[in-house]
């Protein structure tokens, strides 16, 4: 809002008012005012779930210290998406379509998980909303992102076409001159496609269509249906991957940040056409106002965790654990950098791939040996290495720098093929 207000005041010449036009300028002002909203009105949105009673309920997992946790108010979320919806509101281009559909995920995802808390606080039913209306609302926001990109006008990308142009030279001292007619120029063309990133290939480009090359001509026109599904499937798997990596105090909020930070960097050089072009990387209009998103992303991550590192004073809940895992999701998507996901959210990918791997071979040696056997003494993961001793403020500590490494590894990528 303020954005358009900005932008008329620049028509009238007032002093300042085209700074706003810089993405960077808004993307700074997001930071320090989504910053800012979690650190004041969080500790007022902290006093308020305290005074209602929302804390949290601890089961007996046999952990050290799991007990000190009891009554910690919870659905801390609410903190996160006002510190997200504000700054944007305020400072971002709301007729960017990339915009809306990070506005739409936040709410979207931010609304199941709220009523997965509400059910566990005040319904006191432990498993909270169910498993299948849980995966129905991740599979209908995955449908709305995927259609929305694949169908609208303005989710494009720009290639690099090269044409063959005549160079004319002339010579001041001659009266001929010379035409070279194999000198190559390039011009963007903006199509549709269904093309994403692809770490570690020469190209560094694959397309969806390639999935069902089997079709022949037809393979390129239902190349979206492949795509709605990939998105789908991603949308689900990194929103739960964020949700089980919730279980010690700072890391998931942590974790968020770095893949934001990443993921807004991402964001910056796709919709630069100039950066683009020297990166030789996929050009994609208009992701550059996404930046201002993901600052806001960032500073209500940090700006939690000044509550949520240990001892924790407040737990984000699913309200914003769900929706966390969702909008990294969504923005990896956009951005064309979904593939990169198993690198940049390598954290959410162990702790989802320990979860599996437990129930599925205490499920095959229960059947086998008529006795149920485990791989890790507990998961997730930072479950485990609780069970073997380790303190909490050490497991997620050395979970974050695993996670600015792999953040780093990712942004590598760019130039690795």
């Amino acid at each position: 809002m303020l954005y358009y207000l900005f932008l008329y005041l620049d028509t009238i010449d007032f002093p300042g008012a085209g700074v706003f036009k810089y993405i960077s300028f808004r993307a700074s002002v997001s930071f320090l005012l989504s910053l800012l909203i979690a650190l004041i009105y969080g500790r007022r949105i902290i006093d308020f779930l305290q005074k209602k009673q929302i804390g949290e309920t601890v089961r007996d997992l046999g952990l050290e210290g799991q007990y000190a946790k009891k009554g910690t108010p919870t659905m801390g979320g609410i903190i996160i998406i006002l510190s997200i919806i504000i700054p944007t509101l305020l400072l971002a281009q709301l007729d960017n379509v990339y915009i809306l559909l990070m506005i739409t995920t936040t709410i979207w995802l931010g609304s199941i998980g709220f009523l997965d808390d509400y059910i566990k606080v005040f319904k006191k039913n432990k498993e909270g909303l169910s498993g299948r209306l849980k995966i129905l609302g991740q599979v209908s926001l995955g449908l709305i992102v995927a259609l929305t990109l694949y169908f609208s006008d303005d989710a494009v990308i720009k290639e690099k076409i090269y044409t063959q142009s005549q160079n004319i030279e002339i010579d001041e001292n001659k009266e001929s001159f010379e035409i070279d007619e194999n000198k190559e120029s390039y011009e963007f063309v903006e199509l549709k496609s269904t093309k994403t990133t692809i770490p570690f290939v020469k190209d560094n480009e694959f397309d969806y269509a390639y999935l069902v090359g089997f079709m022949g001509e037809k393979a390129q026109s239902w190349a979206w249906v492949v795509f709605v599904l990939v998105v789908i499937f991603i949308i689900t798997a990194v929103s739960n991957g964020a949700n089980l990596t919730d279980g010690l105090d700072g890391l998931a909020a942590g974790s968020s940040s770095i893949i934001a930070f990443t993921l807004a960097f991402f964001a910056y050089v796709s919709g630069n056409i100039v950066i683009a072009d020297y990166l030789n990387i996929m050009y994609i209009p208009y992701t550059g106002e996404l930046v201002i998103f993901a600052s806001a992303l960032i500073g209500a991550t940090i700006g939690f965790l000044w509550y949520n590192t240990y001892p924790a004073q407040v737990f984000m809940g699913d309200t914003g654990s769900l929706m966390l895992g969702g909008i990294i999701a969504v923005l990896a998507i956009i951005v064309r950098k979904e593939l990169l996901i198993p690198v940049l959210c390598g954290i959410f990918l162990v702790e989802s791939l320990s979860v599996m791997m437990q129930v599925s071979y205490f499920k095959y040696t229960k059947r086998i040996f008529g006795e149920g056997r485990r791989i890790f003494r507990m998961s997730p993961l930072h479950h485990h290495f609780q069970k073997l001793g380790y303190p909490e403020p050490k497991i997620v500590t050395r979970f974050l720098i695993v996670g600015i490494m792999l953040a780093v590894l990712s942004i590598v990528t760019l130039k690795l093929r």
